[in-house]
């Protein structure tokens, strides 16, 4: 008979692996106790990044000096620049992310620190700074020189411009600001699993956000927001989508944006981000109305035959397209938003640790004895 701590669950599925204040998704998705769907339509990207980070919600006086601290800290230094201008131009984007924010470790003064105080220091600086990674690495890419963060643009507004040189129009930048929300945290997903393990040895900030950007590059993880966008490009018009699933599940097919480990009938995120992208298409018309009824034929059909719903990524990949953003960096776009979630994770891992040593059950031979090699067929 098997005892209860033999049992194994495979993918630590069912699992419970820890304890957090940070976010659950038990009754639906919260961050600290707040709903997604109240932050994703009443707050802003600055102070959902701020009561993750900080642990409840800024007063108007710490939202101003959160938002001052940002700014100051978007410069990265001419050494991992000139770093970055050196890397092969087909090196993929989320291997060079990976390796930017490992060589920022280098030029923080916290670095090798675990405090508390450390920690958050080191995690506003890495959000202040990664889409400056971001923006640097896709300019130089396209052969053209890196835009300096400005000042005068919030966060969200000032990632799109320093990657297309363009202040984003209003409804460009508040769906994207709602992304942004929506994908920060998201209780023990793998990369932010991955992150806690990492810290857990006491390895500081920057090796455990290493670490979970190396987990997201993953296609199991991240990456479905691209792979959503080569399903609408292949489907091409609304008069060919239904025809298009059909034989793409009979032939078992695997439809990148369906389907979710936790949500079994809805992922709010999808139902909240979806609206945006009917805003922003009628808006946009011609290509982007049209890719608004692929997506409605594409959910109807994979819900009445395999019951999986659409999750976040499924939205958030056509949203980016109509922004006119390259698809390479949609996953790096949500490195943006989930170093929040991350770091939080690792500040409260760091705060309250135990080292993170699962067992293993063992399924190879057992007692061998030992043959010499000369003894050996």
């Amino acid at each position: 008979m098997t005892t209860a701590k033999e049992q194994y669950f495979p993918g630590l599925e069912g699992v419970i692996a820890g304890e957090t204040a940070i976010s659950t998704i038990s009754g639906g998705l919260q961050y600290r106790g707040y709903g997604i769907e109240e932050l994703a339509t009443r707050s802003n990207f600055d102070e959902v990044a701020y009561l993750l980070l900080h642990g409840g919600m800024p007063t108007p006086a710490e939202l101003a000096g959160f938002r001052k601290r940002l700014s100051e800290n978007r410069v990265i230094p001419d050494a991992v620049v000139d770093f970055i201008r050196k890397l092969p131009r087909n090196a993929p984007a989320m291997d060079v992310l990976r390796t930017g924010v490992s060589a920022l470790a280098h030029f923080d003064p916290d670095t090798d620190s675990n405090e508390h105080a450390a920690d958050v220091r080191k995690a506003e600086r890495l959000l202040a700074r990664i889409p400056t990674l971001i923006g640097v690495r896709s300019r130089l890419k396209r052969g053209l020189e890196p835009i300096p963060p400005r000042a005068d643009l919030d966060f969200s507004a000032n990632l799109i411009h320093m990657v297309t040189g363009k202040v984003p129009p209003e409804s460009h930048r508040k769906a994207f600001e709602v992304s942004l929300i929506l994908y920060a945290e998201h209780e023990y997903n793998a990369s932010t699993f991955t992150a806690r393990v990492t810290a857990s040895t006491l390895a500081g900030m920057y090796g455990a956000i290493t670490a979970a950007i190396a987990a997201l590059k993953g296609p199991l993880h991240g990456g479905a927001n691209e792979r959503a966008v080569e399903v609408l490009q292949s489907v091409g018009k609304s008069s060919n989508a239904e025809k298009w699933i059909r034989d793409s599940l009979a032939r078992k097919d695997r439809i990148m944006g369906f389907g979710h480990r936790i949500y079994k009938v809805e992922d709010p995120r999808a139902r909240i981000l979806k609206n945006f992208c009917r805003e922003l298409a009628g808006k946009i018309g011609g290509q982007a109305s049209d890719w608004e009824g692929v997506a409605d034929i594409i959910e109807r059909v994979i819900w009445d035959e395999k019951k999986l719903p659409p999750n976040v990524d499924w939205p958030a990949g056509r949203l980016y397209h109509m922004m006119g953003l390259e698809v390479e960096l949609y996953t790096p776009i949500f490195v943006s938003s989930r170093i929040t979630g991350w770091a939080a994770h690792v500040i409260e891992q760091h705060d309250h640790n135990r080292l993170i040593r699962p067992v293993a059950r063992y399924t190879g031979p057992a007692d061998l004895k030992y043959v010499g090699i000369d003894q050996r067929q």
